[in-house]
């Protein structure tokens, strides 16, 4: 590649030598993932008259309730709602919470705080105008330990008036190791022994199709994400899911939308093919992006730099860490990124406010989908560690090269 230097070229060849031995496992679990797809858009006979948009209330939407039907079974879940309706997944996850929770319900999180945008939504620690807290729902947290979830002192923090649980499954704007499908099986075991009429709420975000299951698969009772990281494959325009035991999903569905009306009315706005599309190629686009993950790790391991997950440790989420110790670098590091997107590469982004987080906030996100996380970006909140999170790529090739953009723009902050 005539763009970069000799010494980035011979760190990239080495890198990638490195890392193609851990993308077998990846592209093993994006096969299983994609017959499990083939057969299910068999067995509900998907066909192109599903792909057509409705207006108005959206009356027998025959398009948007199969998909509903066909993510269920995907997902190892009694009902499903599939929308583009939801603005964010912090939407979908707090259209969950707020079905499912009443006055005087904790919420526990057994995966200690909850990162920025559902922070908000909580009332965490300060008075947010519309949050759970407002409506009298209680929160607590059992912190982390350095190997995960605090097993031995979950049944502790389990109270009469605990009525949920919530387990974030990837790391988030942290360095915490995202949880493995069995691992979050133990967990959703565990409260169901000490307290079976608890909710298990799984946070999906940067999870879906990066194992052959899913929480609900597990013991999870409901789980909620996002359409443009994993499960749109790069197509969905916007949009979340909500997942899980029926009677939960439909209390979901009425805050969606409202009591007696639920998941049986919204239009299909957007062209359903997008969704479907999106959720067939979406086992395919993980592993891109998983592989992309793995490559960065072994690249930026050779210059130094602390990333979590190493380059060899399995993947549970799709997001890849990297610490890179000042807000300089950080900058650096996404202006290189963004310098190689197909969208909006002649911009440069700079630290600044986002709604929902307490800090600025660095992000390079040239994606055809605004915001769309499983399209390569990079973002990271300027506080210490200085640690930016590399997510998507919807090809591993663009992934390669927008990494050495980002090595050359680092470059020029050593040399200064």
């Amino acid at each position: 590649m005539n763009n970069f230097t000799e010494n980035i070229e011979a760190i990239n060849n080495k890198a990638f030598a490195y890392a193609q031995q851990y993308f077998t496992r990846i592209n093993d679990i994006a096969t299983k993932n994609t017959v499990k797809i083939l057969d299910v858009f068999r067995k509900y006979q998907v066909s192109d008259y599903l792909f057509r948009t409705t207006t108005g209330y959206g009356y027998s939407d025959i398009g948007r309730d199969r998909l509903d039907e066909i993510w269920a079974e995907l997902f190892g879940a009694e009902k499903a709602i599939v929308r583009t309706h939801f603005v964010s997944g912090t939407h979908a996850l707090a259209t969950a919470l707020f079905g499912v929770l009443r006055p005087g319900d904790e919420l526990l999180s057994l995966t200690g705080a909850p990162y920025d945008t559902m922070q908000t939504v909580i009332g965490y620690k300060q008075h947010v105008p519309g949050s759970l807290a407002e409506f009298g729902i209680k929160y607590s947290e059992l912190a982390m330990t350095a190997d995960g979830v605090d097993i031995k002192n979950i049944e502790n923090q389990l109270k009469p008036n605990t009525k949920l649980v919530l387990i974030q499954r990837s790391r988030g704007y942290s360095l915490r190791k995202p949880l493995t499908i069995a691992q979050i099986q133990e967990i959703c075991s565990i409260v169901k022994q000490h307290k079976p009429d608890c909710i298990c709420f799984v946070d999906n975000c940067y999870g879906e199709f990066v194992d052959v299951l899913e929480p609900t698969a597990v013991g999870a009772d409901l789980i909620a994400g996002s359409l443009i990281k994993n499960p749109g494959g790069g197509l969905a325009p916007s949009g979340g899911y909500i997942a899980g035991r029926k009677d939960l999903v439909e209390q979901a569905s009425y805050r969606l939308t409202a009591p007696g009306i639920g998941s049986e009315l919204g239009a299909s706005l957007t062209d359903n093919r997008l969704l479907y599309q999106g959720l067939f190629l979406a086992p395919h686009i993980v592993g891109q992006a998983l592989q992309g993950a793995v490559f960065a790790a072994a690249l930026f391991e050779q210059l130094g730099f602390k990333t979590y997950p190493h380059s060899y440790e399995p993947r549970n989420d799709i997001i890849q860490a990297i610490e890179l110790q000042t807000p300089e670098k950080m900058v650096a590091f996404c202006q290189g990124i963004q310098k190689y997107s197909p969208v909006d590469a002649h911009v440069r982004p700079e630290p600044s406010g986002v709604p929902g987080y307490s800090d600025s906030i660095i992000m390079a996100a040239g994606t055809f989908v605004q915001g769309s996380s499983i399209e390569l970006s990079a973002d990271g909140p300027i506080r210490p560690p200085y640690a930016v999170y590399l997510q998507g790529g919807l090809t591993f090739e663009h992934t390669r090269v927008a990494l050495l953009g980002a090595i050359a723009e680092l470059t020029k902050v050593n040399s200064n």
